[in-house]
């Protein structure tokens, strides 16, 4: 696009994008961080209720995943499953995932993040009812796979939705309440799943989705559009009316609608074909590395099948549906002191930070269970050691995957890339589903948890040589760096 055809576009087409104007493109190209007075502002407090109400999909999102964790526990007694049929009604929604979130960039390209949540919401609700009514397994698995549509959809869109609409100060917080959002509906899914622990209770652990899933489509009618997807649909009008009412009072949106559109103006149309230009290949990287790590780091290993590991070793039913309550409050706690510190000490530090200690904890595991037989002693070592890795590990990568890539990715490409990234993530989840339990069988618990171990260490190594800090950085400033001469992360954090 270039900036005068910008300045061609219609008028008038704001109403129908919801605030009379489209809403939230407005990723931190803020001038506030070049404008504004140093003292921390707290913002619109529309904002925060754009990012609340869409950060629904996370919670379903988290719910979708981590209920599978409980129900599993019954669905395996009433349609007789083994491992393997196991493995497979766990990670087919991850399949679905994996095919949502691949449309979800390209649909949101063409129709706004605004549409794209909307059909996320009907998908969520459809999929939860077809689980919950499902006769046999076979049917179970297509509703998973429904189900994993509208995840990989969330994943993707509600990220940079939000990205687009904060300012730069606050955006670190109000993306990573998104994955408050993820940590809450799997706690949410653990207390399900413990109230429902009984025969035929499986169905309601998944119908329940449904009643959220009506909240985020009645809540989407009422937020407005990226501003930033409506400058690249020519409807510059459209935008600046939307940043006019997001932004507080005499912040400089002309300015920063001017600063939107030079950087639009300097970009090609963007599409598939941008993401091979060596000057994107470094956002790529950070990107897709961190949705990788996010997952062969073990997260969900522990979050899908940590109550049925727990129970094959020993642990009674009921005191591993407990452990996975304890699994759930520990992500919630993680992910909330993530959203605090990730916009006062940054992403890459809480990377260096808290990385060590998941890889300890991790390690810590992996040595109780080498023990011949667990003694009451090392029940505890294995829960002490299991809720300190879900709050390191949960708080530093898991806070910081689905902020990462809607920072670093250029607008251009923003929606195909984070597609792309959400891909990534579902892609490597789908792997830990499919072989964890395998892997058990193959190499023991003790094989499995230090495999787990090396790869956070392997994590901490990537972040440190290549990971750039992003904290309060304009999108636009961080777009420069990327495409200036040198390397990434020291433009960035030079």
């Amino acid at each position: 696009m270039t900036a005068g055809r910008t300045h061609d576009a219609p008028r008038g087409r704001a109403a129908a994008d919801g605030f009379n104007g489209a809403a939230g493109k407005e990723t931190s190209t803020h001038m506030s961080t070049t404008h504004t007075p140093a003292r921390a502002r707290p913002g619109n407090p529309l904002v925060y209720a754009i990012a609340a109400i869409s950060a629904l999909g996370g919670l379903l999102f988290g719910y979708d995943t981590g209920i599978i964790s409980s129900a599993l526990l019954v669905i395996g007694d009433d349609f007789h499953l083994g491992s393997g049929m196991k493995e497979v009604v766990t990670s087919t929604i991850l399949v679905g995932a994996i095919v949502g979130a691949l449309a979800a960039g390209a649909l949101a390209d063409r129709f706004g993040r605004r549409r794209v949540l909307f059909a996320v919401a009907i998908v969520f609700a459809v999929g939860a009812v077809a689980a919950a009514l499902a006769p046999d397994v076979t049917a179970l698995i297509a509703a998973r796979f429904v189900l994993g549509l509208s995840v990989g959809g969330a994943s993707g869109m509600v990220p940079v939705y939000i990205a687009e609409l904060a300012p730069a100060r606050i955006r670190g917080g109000l993306m990573v309440f998104f994955q408050l959002m993820v940590a809450v509906g799997q706690l949410v899914s653990y207390l399900v799943g413990y109230a429902l622990a009984q025969p035929g209770g499986w169905r309601w652990m998944f119908a329940l989705a449904a009643v959220p899933s009506v909240v985020l489509y009645v809540g989407m009618l009422f937020l407005p559009e990226s501003p930033r997807w409506l400058i690249k649909r020519g409807r510059p009008d459209d935008a600046l009316a939307v940043l006019r009412r997001v932004r507080e009072p005499g912040d400089d949106t002309a300015a920063e609608l001017a600063e939107i559109q030079q950087v639009e103006a300097s970009e090609n149309s963007g599409g598939w074909r941008e993401l091979t230009r060596p000057w994107v290949r470094p956002a790529l990287v950070v990107g897709f590395g961190i949705a990788m790590f996010s997952q062969i780091t073990g997260i969900n290993a522990m979050v899908y099948y940590a109550p049925t590991m727990l129970s094959e070793a020993g642990f009674g039913d009921d005191a591993s549906m407990l452990a996975g309550v304890g699994v759930g409050i520990a992500l919630v706690v993680a992910a909330a002191v993530g959203t605090v510190l990730v916009d006062r000490i940054g992403r890459r530090r809480i990377l260096l930070w808290l990385l060590p200690g998941s890889a300890l904890s991790m390690a810590l595991l992996g040595l109780a269970f080498a023990a011949p037989v667990l003694s009451p002693a090392l029940w505890w070592v294995v829960i002490v050691g299991l809720i300190a890795y879900i709050a390191f590990n949960g708080g530093s990568i898991q806070v910081v995957v689905w902020l990462l890539g809607p920072e670093v990715f250029p607008l251009s490409v923003r929606g195909v890339a984070m597609s792309l990234a959400s891909v990534a993530v579902w892609a490597f989840d789908l792997l830990i589903a499919l072989t964890a339990l395998s892997t058990i069988e193959a190499i023991g618990r003790t094989g499995l948890f230090l495999l787990y171990a090396a790869m956070n260490v392997l994590c901490w190594v990537f972040v440190y040589y290549l990971v750039p800090e992003t904290k309060g950085r304009a999108l636009e400033d961080i777009e420069r760096a990327l495409m200036s001469p040198g390397n990434f992360r020291r433009n960035l954090d030079g």
